[in-house]
């Protein structure tokens, strides 16, 4: 056999128009997906174009090694991994190559994401219906391989309903297009030479022998079970003209649909739209004492014409208790339900859906199902489906080394056979001493159930494929699919023998060996596949690595276990498109190195697998994998698992920069309060002096970027001489101490003082205490024996004299929300600065809950009109909430406030004046922010919080941005 080496692989990549990686790094971050597995692959490719595909083909072939197709990455199953070549499609095969209005179809690269893709045919009346909880994420190429239907599969079907042609490469490097043929047609291609000839051959022969077809319709899942992904789709092919008396034409498109990437590569999809649903949509979230009850309940229910019919049991419902974004989605919860239905009616006018909302209600309680039935719309109806849809990353908040583990969450069986079903197999979990984990898509047949396993013990192990084991059984004797849309990979590869019987599966191997002789495409999945008990994600009974850190991670029993809460999910994939923050570099770059994912990855690789060094964190690939996180603390929210990343670089900074001297430019942004006060000595000159190329080269600042410049008189001097005049008129409204932050305090003094003025003229009583600095420069820069000591200096001074009656306020949200974030991972104190956290808010939270007590109202505003549009800071969204900035900017009655739907800015404290960051720090903001400022009006007010999204956004745009306090000022009536 060839010995493919690093010399191999160079010679490789010079041919590539794409590029190829095999560093430690890339080999680490595509080790895994969204499964228990782990597999080292050879290298990891990017092709560029098919040419690059042909290419890597031919290498395949010639070295005897495997090609694993790989899109987002979220594959449940073990799918994407290998030890072969990873084929990432993400990057460069993510067009939309054309489109019929009329015929209401579309071709696309196999890359492009599912719901941009729906963005896109928007405007025509039109959607590609299968979705997944990672809809915005996966990809078309991703769902045709495991076939994937989703919550409305119910209505719409699965993917290989809508596939109506696939573009291929075969395994010899041809071209080949598969579509629907006559049945003479499909009987001429069967002759010739080709590979594609040999293809359609063997497919006749094998079909139209009377036996086979037998054996297929003995053993395949029940025909009324549309979720099914067991093994090829061969009684797909057996229901069409070509072997039986149906009306269907042949379309092996089909049998590619759902195979895993393991028959042929595919370059181009063409696939069957449809047309939008009604515009108006009301869910009823149905309330259960039991599974059982919410089981049987459902039948009734499937006999409404709902769009989806999604269960959530009591295990994913408290997960959601502790994630920041989900907590605001489970507002509608009644009580502490064991399950929740979540049933969509959609109609063309509200009137309707509430009518046939009332009928479903009527039906259920005529039946005595549920105890509640709120009913949800517009905006409510979504974060009910996000709820829903974030069930997946959820689960890895389970802290600790016990997990809800993916292998028997994709069972489908008959929704009439449903409740019998699951009571079986929860007597069965019963009997190993399980609780397992009931959701998702009841409404088509199919609970994504899940045992809870701990995979680093042996014994757990041996459970893991004990229960797998026992479920297939049980499947089986319900002629249900043991996979409805995650598929089969490894976790379930090896049960297909059991699920389809011995004479199917070895039909499947030689339709395998038609496609594909050499086995190059997806070694080891469907046919022939691994072993579902090897290859883990952990290694079994190993005694884990004791990874020390300064910063306090026991919430999650240590920084590597936090690490490990990471799933796969992918969330951090999104893209500018599709709303929220997470992962600005990754937004930028569309590489997988830049997510969220990858560093969390990477951080536990490294840290188990990747030194035999005392400092374990001493690792160059770690080192690359942080260098572009922005610590925008994104995936601190909107991560279901909660993937703290900003606290794992600033650990890691901390620790590598023990034995690795960080640079000057480093131990100057640090330290830069330091050199603020000796500049602030003579600011006039030190602006001067500053905003020279040459500073800005010794201090490694971009020459494009502007320095801010230090103001002429502090605003801690300030206070000092202005101290006594600032009282509020008596009585005072109520009292509070204010933060004055470093970033405030050297230069954005004015912001300082005019927040002072508008607190003593609301009526509120202000304290200034003597304090040092936050220490958010050092903790970013991982300086933490720094940060910790003025942390420490912090809660002292403070937790004494803040109260629910004198709150800490903050006008720096990096700053001032510090003390609700990394103060308490760093303060030896940690009761105290616990107790503090609950008393410190931003400015805007303040205002904001003066204004619910009717403390301040509209009437102290002016009545004119203004134009605001909002940008919040990361910190903010992440850790509180715009929505404080957005009521207090309201209080003018003639205010028109707007938040615009807006990332990252792209600063990010120092990384954007970086030179080697600049960059792709504009390039952030460019996507997220630049291109809507541009388009406002020139009168209209933009109001952001942050210092450093103030700066970015007049870099960016020579537009000035004012802090939310300063526009309430000016509106403020003058008494």
């Amino acid at each position: 056999m060839p010995v493919t080496t690093n010399t191999h692989l160079q010679k490789l990549a010079e041919k590539l128009a794409g590029e190829l990686f095999y560093d430690d790094l890339h080999k680490s971050i595509y080790a895994t997906d969204a499964s228990v597995y782990r597999k080292i692959p050879l290298a990891v490719a990017f092709p560029k174009h098919i040419d690059d595909l042909k290419i890597l083909i031919d290498f395949a072939q010639t070295n005897q090694i495997t090609l694993i197709p790989r899109a987002a990455g979220t594959s449940l199953a073990g799918q994407c991994v290998g030890d072969g070549i990873v084929v990432d499609i993400s990057k460069h095969f993510t067009e939309i190559l054309a489109f019929d209005e009329n015929a209401k179809t579309i071709t696309v690269q196999p890359g492009i994401v599912r719901d941009e893709l729906n963005l896109y045919l928007k405007p025509y009346g039109l959607f590609f219906g299968p979705n997944t909880s990672t809809s915005n994420r996966c990809m078309i190429g991703g769902m045709v391989g495991n076939n994937s239907s989703g919550t409305t599969s119910i209505q719409y079907g699965v993917t290989r309903d809508k596939i109506i042609k696939l573009n291929t490469l075969l395994s010899d490097g041809s071209e080949v297009l598969f579509k629907s043929l006559s049945k003479k047609e499909f009987k001429q291609k069967s002759v010739g030479h080709k590979l594609e000839n040999s293809i359609y051959a063997t497919l006749l022969h094998e079909l139209s022998n009377k036996e086979n077809q037998q054996e297929i319709v003995n053993e395949f899942p029940k025909p009324s079970i549309h979720r099914r992904n067991t093994g090829y789709a061969i009684d797909e092919l057996l229901n069409t003209d070509a072997f039986t008396d149906a009306e269907e034409n042949i379309n092996i498109a089909k049998l590619l649909c759902g195979s895993e990437g393991t028959l042929a590569f595919t370059t181009a999809i063409t696939l069957q739209l449809d047309d939008l649903p009604p515009p108006k949509s009301l869910v009823v979230a149905v309330h259960f004492k039991s599974i059982q009850e919410s089981l049987e309940a459902t039948v009734i229910a499937m006999k409404h014409n709902l769009y989806t019919c999604e269960l959530m049991d009591k295990t994913i419902l408290d997960c959601t208790k502790n994630n920041r974004e989900q907590l605001k989605n489970r507002y509608f919860v009644e009580g502490d339900p064991e399950a929740i239905l979540l049933l969509e009616i959609k109609a063309d006018s509200d009137e309707e859906t509430n009518r046939l909302a009332d009928i479903l209600i009527a039906d259920l309680q005529q039946h005595k199902f549920g105890y509640a039935y709120p009913k949800l719309v517009n905006e409510d109806s979504l974060k009910a489906a996000e709820l829903r849809k974030a069930g997946l990353g959820l689960l890895g908040n389970i802290v600790g080394d016990n997990k809800a583990v993916a292998c028997i969450e994709d069972t489908a069986v008959d929704l009439n056979d449903l409740p019998a079903y699951i009571k079986e197999f929860t007597a069965m979990m019963d009997s190993y001493g399980q609780k397992a984990v009931y959701y998702a898509h009841a409404g088509a047949g199919e609970l994504h159930l899940r045992p809870i396993l701990n995979l680093k013990k042996s014994d757990d192990v041996v459970l893991f494929k004990t229960i797998t084991t026992e479920t297939a059984k049980l499947v089986k004797k319900y002629k249900g699919s043991f996979s409805g849309e995650h598929g089969d990979g490894i976790v379930r590869g090896e049960f297909i023998p059991l699920m389809i019987g011995d004479k199917n599966y070895e039909l499947l191997k030689r339709i395998k060996h038609a496609f594909d002789p050499n086995n190059i495409f997806n070694k080891g999945k469907i046919v022939d596949a691994f072993p579902m008990d090897e290859s883990l994600r952990y290694k079994i009974d190993r005694k884990e690595p004791e990874i020390g850190t300064l910063m306090d991670f026991s919430d999650s029993e240590g920084i590597l276990k936090a690490a490990e809460k990471c799933n796969g999910s992918g969330d951090c994939r999104k893209t500018t498109n599709m709303g929220g923050m997470m992962c600005p570099s990754y937004r930028a770059t569309l590489d997988e190195k830049d997510t969220t994912r990858a560093r969390a990855n990477a951080l536990r690789e490294f840290l188990t697998n990747g030194t035999d060094k005392t400092n374990k964190f001493d690792n160059a690939e770690l080192k690359k994998v942080f260098d572009l996180c922005l610590s925008c603390k994104a995936c601190a929210s909107e991560c279901p698992s909660n993937v703290d990343v900003a606290s794992f670089k600033a650990e890691f900074l901390y620790q590598y920069q023990k034995v690795n001297k960080p640079s000057f430019s480093t131990k100057m942004f640090a330290n830069n309060v330091k050199y603020n006060k000796l500049g602030s000595i003579f600011p006039t000159l030190t602006n001067a002096i500053l905003n020279t190329s040459i500073s800005k080269n010794i201090m490694g600042i971009a020459k494009e970027r502007s320095i801010p410049k230090l103001a002429k008189q502090t605003l801690k001097k300030w206070i000092k001489q202005n101290e006594s005049e600032l009282k509020p008129a008596q009585p005072a409204k109520g009292t509070l101490t204010l933060f004055c932050d470093e970033f405030t305090n050297f230069f954005d003094v004015q912001v300082g003082v005019d927040a002072i003025q508008l607190l003593s003229k609301l009526g509120y009583n202000i304290n200034f205490i003597n304090h040092v600095e936050s220490g958010r420069s050092h903790i970013s820069k991982g300086f933490l024996d720094e940060a910790k000591a003025l942390v420490d200096k912090n809660v002292a001074v403070f937790k004494d004299n803040i109260d629910k009656d004198n709150p800490l306020i903050g006008l720096e949200p990096s700053a001032i929300l510090s003390f609700r974030d990394e103060y308490l991972r760093l303060a030896d104190d940690k009761e105290a600065a616990k107790s503090l956290a609950t008393h410190v808010f931003t400015i805007e939270e303040f205002l904001n809950q003066e204004i619910a007590k009717g403390n301040i109202t509209s009437a102290q505003f002016t009545g004119q009109s203004k134009e605001i549009k909002i940008h919040g800071h990361c910190h903010q969204k992440a850790l509180s909430s715009i929505s404080n900035t957005f009521a207090m900017l309201n209080l003018p009655e003639n205010y028109n406030v707007t938040i615009i739907n807006s990332g990252c800015c792209g600063m990010a404290g120092s990384f954007g004046y970086e030179k080697e960051h600049y960059k792709l720090s504009m390039q952030v903001g460019e996507q997220s922010l630049f291109s809507k400022i541009r388009k406002f009006d020139p009168q209209t007010e933009i109001s952001a919080a942050g210092t450093s999204c103030r700066h970015q956004i007049y870099d960016g745009t020579e537009k000035v941005a004012l802090h939310p306090v300063q526009l309430l000022l000016k509106a403020l009536k003058q008494v």
